[in-house]
């Protein structure tokens, strides 16, 4: 009889018990995590790409927005960074470089008076015949309605602060999604520097740059004839991107 033999069947149990303790932590570190990164854009996508990143009042408080812009910089993704007050010459900027072949891509990112500005940029694109990819605005400050769309808005804002959702307008073309982060810890002079927020923002761009096998269609300007009922037809038909 073995005095301790209690002792010493619990010792031999333990290797396996911690194995066993291991694998559970392991399975519950996945089941947590969050999902894992997409691949970039390619090259050839990113380059034919600009996102423009419009900062709020003074340019003190969007200087989350450099971290951004530097992030798509590192994947080789152009960038603009300025103050909201250019939206319209940055629009005509971005008009004359698609036109040209030089951008197929365009990508708006607002925080506060920035993302008050974004309808108004995505407006006068429409009328000067551009598509715009995908738009995000961060907590903007003012009641703001969406009349053209992009084919793609996300308004991340502060259900419980100073930010706002974006109205539809009746017949707005483009998806908008509104997605309120109160109770996050986010506030709006934070909401542009905070990592998880900054993190889906790239992950928004990235993946509609990947869904830009070909550019969005673009927006007829004021005035232009309608396209052959056989052109339409075909565009109908045509796989969306």
């Amino acid at each position: 009889m073995r005095p301790n033999g209690r002792h010493t069947a619990g010792a031999s149990q333990l290797p396996a018990l911690r194995v066993w303790a291991i694998c559970l932590l392991l399975l519950s570190a996945v089941a947590i995590s969050p999902t894992t990164a997409k691949a970039a854009p390619s090259q050839a996508a990113a380059q034919t790409t600009h996102v423009y990143l419009l900062r709020g009042v003074l340019n003190i408080f969007s200087l989350g927005l450099d971290t951004i812009g530097s992030r798509l910089q590192a994947q080789g993704i152009p960038v603009t960074v300025a103050n909201f007050v250019s939206w319209s010459s940055l629009a005509d900027e971005a008009a004359t470089a698609y036109k040209a072949g030089r951008i197929k891509t365009i990508v708006l990112v607002g925080h506060s008076s920035g993302a008050t500005a974004l309808p108004d940029m995505i407006a006068k694109l429409n009328q000067l015949g551009v598509p715009v990819k995908l738009a995000i605005g961060l907590d903007s400050v003012f009641k703001t309605r969406l009349s053209t769309g992009a084919e793609r808005y996300i308004n991340i804002y502060i259900g419980d602060g100073p930010g706002e959702p974006v109205r539809a307008a009746a017949g707005l073309r483009g998806k908008l999604d509104n997605v309120d982060v109160r109770g996050t810890g986010v506030g709006h002079i934070s909401i542009d520097k905070n990592e998880a927020i900054q993190r889906r923002v790239i992950a928004e761009i990235d993946a509609a740059i990947m869904r830009s096998r070909a550019p969005a269609a673009p927006v007829a300007e004021p005035g232009a004839p309608a396209a052959p009922r056989q052109a339409r037809s075909a565009a109908a038909t045509a796989p969306r991107n």
